[in-house]
């Protein structure tokens, strides 16, 4: 890690090329898509925090430790997906298609990420959280990764990456993994994810075609396509809704607030499945469940933090 961190040259992989800190963690932060990992992070920190009686330094490790593993997955996507990444518009300017990185030293990042998280999960969480990292590792990167130029319904299988880290956080602080109060979070992440990538569909799926992916556009026709995103789009509401009756909220305001944003995010589904096929009412769509469930995060863990504290 202290290499890949460290070396700029490295990072740029431009051969003689050197680049500045800035641009060198730029495009770091690129290739290990600081945005989804963030969100990987998030997920982690919930499942411990719903798991813990207390809460110390602890979940920082199996925080950091997924970060790392994330981190590693998304570095070896960028590797994998190159040739495709360079014929799409949406990809083509990522670091190894755009010449800013060499694919070997992506590897070399994705190899280091990968020996730093597993380290720090075997050494300071417990077995659980580190086969559950390794395997989500493993599903993204050997079985979701390949499906997708298979199928266009990789997603669903696919979803299961987005499930885990929460179970891993729940691990970690010393929960069975086959509680349902962690189960029904998990299974919320599962559905999420089918209608956050499926708008994604709607926006680049031509672009996804270029790059030789089957999409969902030929299987069905564009108004199917939105009857069926705005289906998950509720089973996406209706799967928040339904972790109050297996997970204890600690206060009334908490359960009040998130009736009131499920209700907002259904309004916005409603309102999604109405509009014409208009770029941003999609994008706009897809902006509101991140968001939503970003909320869903926050209010779940301050619920929990507040009682523990």
């Amino acid at each position: 890690m202290k290499s890949v961190n460290t070396n700029t040259n490295v990072i740029a992989g431009a051969g003689d090329v050197s680049h500045g800190i800035g641009e060198g963690m730029k495009i770091f932060s690129e290739l290990i898509k600081f945005r989804i990992t963030a969100m990987v992070s998030f997920t982690t920190g919930l499942g411990y925090i719903l798991a813990a009686d207390e809460i110390t330094f602890a979940p920082f490790y199996v925080i950091a430790g997924i970060f790392l593993l994330a981190c590693a997955s998304s570095a070896l996507n960028h590797w994998q997906e190159r040739d495709t990444d360079a014929l799409m518009d949406r990809t083509k300017y990522r670091p190894i298609p755009s010449g800013r990185i060499e694919a070997g030293s992506a590897l070399y990042a994705a190899f280091g990420l990968l020996l730093s998280g597993s380290a720090l999960l075997l050494l300071t969480t417990n077995f659980m959280a580190f086969a559950i990292g390794i395997f989500t590792f493993f599903w993204y990167n050997g079985v979701y990764t390949p499906l997708k130029r298979k199928t266009a319904f990789a997603i669903i299988p696919g979803a299961l990456v987005g499930s885990l880290p929460p179970l891993a956080g729940w691990a970690s602080a010393g929960g069975n993994i086959s509680d349902i109060r962690i189960i029904i979070i998990a299974f919320y992440f599962f559905i999420w994810q089918i209608p956050h990538f499926w708008l994604l569909l709607m926006l680049y799926g031509s672009d996804y075609e270029k790059g030789g992916f089957p999409t969902l556009n030929d299987v069905f026709e564009k108004q199917q396509l939105k009857r069926i995103t705005f289906m998950w789009l509720i089973g996406n509401v209706l799967a928040a809704m339904m972790i109050p009756l297996f997970l204890n909220i600690n206060y009334t305001l908490s359960l009040y607030l998130l009736i009131l944003i499920s209700v907002w995010m259904a309004f916005v589904s409603l309102k999604f499945f109405r509009s014409d096929d208009e770029r941003n009412k999609i994008r706009n769509t897809f902006v509101a469940i991140n968001f939503y469930t970003l909320l869903l995060i926050t209010l779940l863990s301050f619920d929990k933090l507040i009682k523990v504290f």
